[in-house]
């Protein structure tokens, strides 16, 4: 009736929240306790009330569809390949090459092929977004959150394919030759980031958590590079010495 488990988890989760919310106090029975929780306005939306004729009203689910959630999330990524050729970003690697992975983190395929080492910083991302909305929109249903992220994600692709950002990490040892991502890269990226957030709606958060810090730990001996040292290097003046010490370090990767 909902389309999904997790728009079921949610649905629950609202509901005991507007439960909980009237005064009980006075409260004789069941009938009089859910007339005041509907009078009081205390539904969660996505409820509406059925019309009844003496005891407890009925209760349907009104949900947008899951084909909605589809075409809203489509609308994304094509404003986000538009955006992005519009900006003079190829759609492909410049070898002509569509790979499924790239190893080497020095390759001129890296940000350019379907995934690179740089992939689980987005699955990271994807898990960061899902806990800050449930954390801040829990009543949005999930089809609604992930969108959310989504725009959040492409936002992010974009600017991060602007010129100044590009010349910004090219600063970096590891993207000294860095020109932005393909538009199949930074596709795959925003795919990758709905596959984290996706993860996350269904694991424990412990269990997210401690993915999250294995994926950093790993990129970090794989290739002296992850999302943590991604954003230092991002906000950090570029010659304070804690960041020149990590420009050297991940130079030695190179050689």
């Amino acid at each position: 009736m909902l389309g999904s488990v997790s728009d079921a988890e949610d649905l629950v989760q609202e509901t005991f929240i507007c439960w909980m919310r009237p005064d009980r106090s006075d409260a004789t029975d069941a009938e009089t306790y859910i007339g005041r929780w509907h009078t009081a306005g205390s539904l969660p939306a996505g409820l509406t009330n059925r019309s009844a004729t003496g005891g407890i009203a009925m209760i349907t689910v009104t949900r947008a569809p899951i084909r909605s959630y589809a075409i809203a999330a489509a609308t994304l990524v094509c404003i986000q390949i538009a955006v992005l050729h519009a900006l003079g970003q190829p759609f492909i690697a410049a070898s002509g090459r569509i790979l499924l992975w790239v190893n080497d983190p020095l390759s001129p395929d890296m940000s350019q092929q379907l995934a690179d080492w740089y992939s689980f910083s987005h699955i990271i991302h994807g898990f960061i977004f899902y806990g800050l909305l449930w954390l801040v929109a829990p009543r949005l249903p999930l089809g609604l959150r992930l969108l959310i992220a989504m725009a959040v994600e492409i936002g992010w692709e974009i600017a991060e394919n602007s010129p100044a950002v590009i010349q910004h990490y090219r600063q970096q040892a590891l993207a000294a030759g860095y020109v932005g991502d393909s538009i199949l890269n930074s596709v795959s990226d925003t795919v990758m980031m709905s596959a984290g957030f996706l993860f996350a709606s269904r694991v424990p958060g412990r269990y997210v958590v401690a993915i999250a810090v294995v994926f950093e730990i790993f990129t970090a001996i794989m290739i002296r590079d992850n999302l943590t040292l991604n954003v230092i290097n991002l906000i950090a003046p570029p010659h304070w010495a804690p960041i020149e010490a990590i420009h050297d370090w991940q130079a030695g990767a190179a050689r």
